[in-house]
């Protein structure tokens, strides 16, 4: 029998095994009752049977009939052991047969075709919620190789243009006989500028990988941490850029501890506050805040700037989206969702919005974990 025939002969034996159960016990059952019945030891009056027969017959004749019943009995149970094999097959095949229309269609779902769904129709029941399940995930699943494709397509581009731009830098001093030894110097630190350019896109793209599908790395290496203290060194190192931005920096800084990775949470709070400073305005404001709120360590970071349309807040957090592409721009986009993958990685929740006047309100919720505890 066929590997796929397997279940439906599972069921087919169960069936049939519990119908000739059930005659089983039922013959039982008769066997038992003729057998307690008394038989009668007088001949039936003209009005009726005896009081104590129950019968009015022979014993002979009872004992005959009593035979008579097991007998039948007997023999119907041998042709209903057979019968019921075949009704078990016929009935298992038609229960099985959903399963079997998912599992043709499932075959046929490739990469390519990852939008189709099951679709199953008819009434509501366990074969209809599976089927509705599946089709759940297979749209999840497109949703994630969209993203991934898009991804790909979009780090071939930003890694296209430096490659671009060295291909010229080398080129040119090649194709002009008058090159002096300054022109190959500049062309040398212009080459190295845009390799450190391509270095800090390869460790964007590393460390939005790793915190990505890095859940159970942070959680390895996971210890107590505390907002406040990753919020003041990463302001002090960027007071020098703020100063020459004139922007300036608000802080409402308390203790607020969480369980996870310190070097991904000062890389989450690092992005937050080179975010705020880069896209801002001459004499902007920097607004930086930890607290603790009902058992979550809360992280705020809120700046001035350009207005952000409400419906493009979400995009800022897919990987290479920014709000205006500037040519000479060294940012690529990957700051906003390197926050939103560390985020998910801590088991926290991000909430963001348009400020009214310009700018961007971020708030990040964390667990919170007490300073002394023990790491699991």
């Amino acid at each position: 029998m066929p590997p796929a025939h397997r279940l439906r002969r599972r069921f087919t034996v169960l069936y049939g095994v519990m119908s000739v159960l059930s005659g089983v016990i039922l013959l039982g059952i008769v066997f038992v009752l003729a057998r307690d019945l008394p038989p009668a030891d007088v001949p039936a009056p003209p009005g009726g049977p005896p009081a104590g027969s129950g019968l009015g017959v022979p014993p002979a004749v009872f004992l005959d009939f009593r035979a008579d019943v097991v007998l039948v009995c007997g023999i119907a149970l041998a042709v209903m052991a057979p019968l019921s094999l075949g009704l078990g097959w016929l009935y298992a095949g038609r229960m099985l047969r959903p399963v079997r229309q998912m599992t043709g269609r499932l075959q046929q779902i490739s990469g390519s075709n990852v939008h189709e769904r099951l679709a199953l129709s008819g009434h509501r029941d366990e074969f209809r919620d599976l089927g509705d399940t599946i089709d759940g995930l297979l749209a999840r699943l497109e949703a994630a190789l969209e993203g991934q494709k898009r991804f790909v397509a979009n780090a071939a581009h930003e890694l296209r243009t430096p490659l671009t731009v060295e291909h010229a830098l080398i080129e040119e001093p090649l194709i002009d006989p008058d090159a002096t030894v300054e022109a190959y110097r500049a062309n040398f630190e212009r080459l190295l500028a845009v390799n450190r350019e391509r270095g800090r896109l390869l460790e964007s793209l590393l460390t939005l990988a790793g915190s990505e599908h890095g859940g159970t790395h942070g959680r390895e290496h996971a210890e107590p941490v505390d907002l406040a203290v990753l919020v003041e060194q990463a302001l002090l190192d960027r007071a020098a850029v703020a100063g020459r931005q004139e922007v300036r920096v608000k802080k409402s800084v308390r203790p607020a501890y969480l369980l996870g990775d310190p070097a991904l949470l000062a890389r989450l709070v690092a992005n937050l506050c080179d975010n705020a400073l880069h896209y801002n305005v001459a004499g902007g404001v920097i607004e930086v805040g930890t607290r603790v709120d009902t058992g979550l360590a809360v992280l705020v970071v809120a700046n001035t700037g350009p207005v952000i349309p409400p419906d493009e807040v979400e995009r800022l957090f897919e990987p290479f989206q920014r709000l205006h592409r500037v040519a000479d721009d060294d940012r690529h986009g990957l700051g906003l969702s390197i926050v939103r993958a560390i985020v998910a990685a801590h088991d926290g929740q991000l909430t963001a919005s348009a400020r009214p006047g310009g700018g961007l309100t971020v708030e990040i919720a964390f667990p919170a974990v007490g300073a002394d505890r023990p790491v699991p």
